[in-house]
């Protein structure tokens, strides 16, 4: 629904855009295959589906490793630490360099070049959030969980702002490309990520913590039996 409403006007103006350059170039996009709003609606609800199905899989794995591997926290608590880690590590580093971009935004000879470093910097930023966090947990002992958190932070931060300056930029918006449909759709590429991430990790915290409640109370039933 979000990416419905604040994502598609962003494409729409990309799309009038191409158009006005295939007018003017005289060409002609030919008869749609599938309707833009059979994309807008199906297509876009089955890849959201789809796509917070995989990211989902892939969280409960991580939440296996991390739950009681990462201080004292509850199973509410991991799973919102763990998807703002996750938020942070897979999306917002990434986007902070290399922003989404919509359709008819990017020039085609960077899109192979900009793929490849994007995927990079995700990996390099994976890898320093976990490396921080093992540097946290190491000094927990000895200054405190508070201090070791912050220390934490405060390495990962200042690596990935390291990376970030030294990875290259990509220039691949073309100068006509209206910057208001470019800025429109980029908050909402944000926006779509933080609604997805916020929703995995409160909802995940919530059944696992209500399935561990349940736990105790099963057994002890099977017990009395």
């Amino acid at each position: 629904l979000f990416s419905y409403l604040f994502g598609e006007p962003g494409i729409e103006g990309a799309i009038a855009f191409e158009d006005r350059l295939a007018q003017a170039a005289g060409e002609s996009h030919g008869v749609e295959l599938v309707s833009r709003g059979v994309q807008s609606t199906i297509g876009l609800g089955t890849a959201v589906i789809l796509f917070g199905v995989a990211i989902g899989g892939l969280f409960a794995l991580a939440y296996a490793v991390a739950y009681g591997r990462v201080g004292t926290l509850s199973a509410r608590a991991t799973a919102a630490v763990l998807a703002a880690g996750a938020f942070v590590a897979l999306f917002l580093v990434p986007f902070l360099k290399y922003p989404a971009s919509p359709p008819a935004s990017t020039d085609d000879s960077t899109v192979g070049q900009r793929t490849g470093l994007y995927l990079v910097l995700i990996l390099v930023s994976v890898i320093l959030a976990v490396a921080s966090t093992a540097v946290g947990r190491r000094l927990h002992p000895r200054v405190g969980a508070w201090n070791a958190v912050l220390a934490a932070a405060g390495l990962y931060v200042v690596t990935v702002g390291v990376v970030l300056l030294i990875m290259p930029s990509v220039n691949e918006t073309p100068a006509d490309f209206p910057a208001t449909v470019l800025y429109e759709f980029r908050v909402a590429s944000l926006g779509n990520q933080i609604v997805l991430w916020a929703a995995i990790g409160l909802l995940f915290g919530w059944l696992t913590d209500r399935g561990l409640r349940r736990a105790p109370s099963a057994e002890r039933v099977g017990s009395a039996r």
